[in-house]
């Protein structure tokens, strides 16, 4: 049984005449008129259209005028738009419809008392959403073969007429996926189709049973590690973009100097060393989890394993701290996301296990480690072995889910099963030396 096809967005870059742009940016504005004037009219009917057999076939009922349907409630929306195309007044509906439902939920629940703050505001409602037209194939936009060239029907300021707008610049699943319907994602600065595809991810043909551990820190960004089945270790990463780290980190004291100078922290404040820093920030999510991948496919791992650490928010550091400003900036769940996306998209695999202990007990055996004060990623086992806390803690990440696979664990815990191995007791995590004395303990049997 094959996998399940996934959808990944691309953006293509586009390279439009300055009269072309502008009538794309009307388009975008034209689409989005449209659905602030729908909105009101469906919070209107709202019990009514969420009734009808179709939601669609209701709202267009009250607006479009068709034989059967000579004069709808609303003509405002005839001469208003004129000949605003079938298929965008279908996805604007759509659109509304999420938008509508969306606020109803949230202003329900703000009712019912389930709040952030006992404060908190009523939710509002946000008629000038900044949605984005849907360009559905065949209507709204065709390619041409070498996909070169895009023709966009675009709003003119009279007419619904077709545009060809050059397509200047493209990734790579258009080799092997589906193109879906794109989006025209257009501002004045930027001009791209968000444009996605249908793709089967295809099945690696991996022979040996290796995983790919990782641990995600403070100190070093990432660290990897190759396990294999029988407790040895193939290969070690150590992933850590200094510089790009260095160059976030200027961003963040430049917004700390600021905010140092400024009685009262206004709305957009530090605005553009804000976008800098996120932009950076993305920027190391991207490449370290293409790194990760790349390290994976290469050992023949066919999965990749994290801690799991969703929901976990840090508690080290004073306030204004060293510390609490990297804690600030950890990657960990934008790191994590990427990197099961983009090995997800070569036919790999990621798997979360139970994170108390891979750190703080030694991949040996020996016990728990002491960190050292002054470099923290620095651990002394308990037989006075000094290493690297993330390298340890990389290799028990990894044999977690190993012994799980082999089941020396009944779950992916930490723990290890009663009567399973002599080297731990159950209360003890799962360690790298545990895959040694199971190792040895089958080849004393096979001897």
């Amino acid at each position: 049984m094959g996998k399940s096809a996934i959808i990944r967005t691309d953006k293509w870059g586009l390279n439009p005449l300055p009269e072309v742009k502008l009538h794309l940016l009307e388009t975008v504005d034209e689409y989005r008129a449209y659905c602030k004037a729908l909105s009101y009219l469906v919070m209107g009917h709202w019990p009514n259209l969420v009734a009808a057999p179709s939601f669609c076939a209701a709202v267009e009922k009250l607006i479009h005028p068709t034989s059967k349907n000579s004069s709808p409630r609303y003509r405002y929306f005839q001469t208003r738009f004129y000949k605003f195309p079938s298929y965008l007044r279908r996805a604007a509906i759509e659109f509304v419809k999420g938008q509508v439902s969306s606020y109803l939920t949230r202003y329900r629940d703000w009712q019912a008392g389930i709040r952030n703050r006992r404060d908190a505001k009523p939710p509002v409602f946000n008629v000038g959403a900044g949605c984005y037209p849907a360009l559905y194939k065949g209507q709204l936009v065709k390619f041409d073969d070498d996909l070169l060239v895009a023709s966009i029907k675009v709003w003119n300021g009279s007419d619904w007429v077709w545009a060809e707008v050059p397509i200047a610049s493209k990734r790579k699943r258009h080799l092997t996926g589906a193109i879906k319907s794109p989006y025209l994602v257009i501002s004045e600065k930027h001009c791209p189709l968000a444009v996605p595809f249908s793709i089967s991810p295809p099945t690696l043909k991996i022979e040996s049973d290796v995983e790919c551990g990782v641990d995600v820190g403070i100190n070093t960004l990432a660290t990897a590690s190759i396990v294999c089945p029988d407790g040895t270790v193939l290969a070690r990463r150590f992933i850590h973009p200094a510089s790009d780290i260095d160059r976030r980190d200027k961003q963040a004291n430049l917004i700390r100097q600021k905010a140092r100078k400024t009685k009262t922290l206004h709305r957009g404040f530090a605005k553009t060393p804000y976008r800098k820093a996120r932009g950076i920030q993305a920027n190391i999510a991207q490449q370290v989890s293409r790194q990760i991948v790349n390290f994976a496919l290469e050992h023949g791992a066919s999965t990749i394993v994290f801690e799991h650490l969703e929901g976990w928010r840090p508690k080290g550091g004073k306030k204004r701290s060293r510390l609490k400003q990297k804690f600030h900036g950890w990657l960990h769940r934008r790191l994590v996301r990427l990197t099961e996306q983009k090995f997800q998209e070569e036919g790999g695999k990621v798997v979360y296990v139970y994170a108390r202990g891979t750190s703080s007990w030694a991949y040996d055996g020996s016990g728990k480690v002491r960190r050292s004060r002054t470099q923290y990623e620095l651990a002394t086992f308990a037989n006075g072995k000094q290493y690297s806390a993330d390298l340890s803690a990389s290799y028990n990440i990894a044999v977690r889910y190993l012994a799980y696979k082999l089941k020396l664990t009944h779950r992916k815990d930490g723990q290890v099963a009663k009567g399973r191995s002599s080297c731990a007791t159950p209360g003890m995590p799962v360690t790298l030396s545990l895959l040694w004395d199971w190792e040895a303990a089958c080849g004393r049997e096979a001897s």
